[in-house]
């Protein structure tokens, strides 16, 4: 019982790390980045009201990230030859 306990303890340090760490919010609203994992209250709120396409990118958030990459590169306009 003590070993999962510790291994518990050490998956919430580990998953917690982008939340105290992360980039400062003014720096993450300019990339489009959010560094909270998981978003309570009036913040949960304000991402829940807008379009999947339209949330900001979220560490551990697979789906909506990649709906979000796809959706991005499928309207960033026609490739000119030879860019990539």
């Amino acid at each position: 019982m003590m070993r999962a306990t510790k291994i518990l303890l050490l998956a919430v340090s580990i998953f917690s790390l982008p939340l105290e760490a992360g980039l400062p919010m003014a720096e993450a609203a300019q990339t489009g980045f959010d560094p909270r994992i998981i978003a309570l209250g009036e913040a949960r709120d304000e991402i829940k009201s807008k379009p999947i396409e339209q949330r900001p990118y979220r560490p551990l958030h697979v789906y909506g990230n990649t709906v979000r990459r796809r959706h991005s590169r499928a309207y960033s306009g026609p490739r000119v030859s030879g860019q990539r």
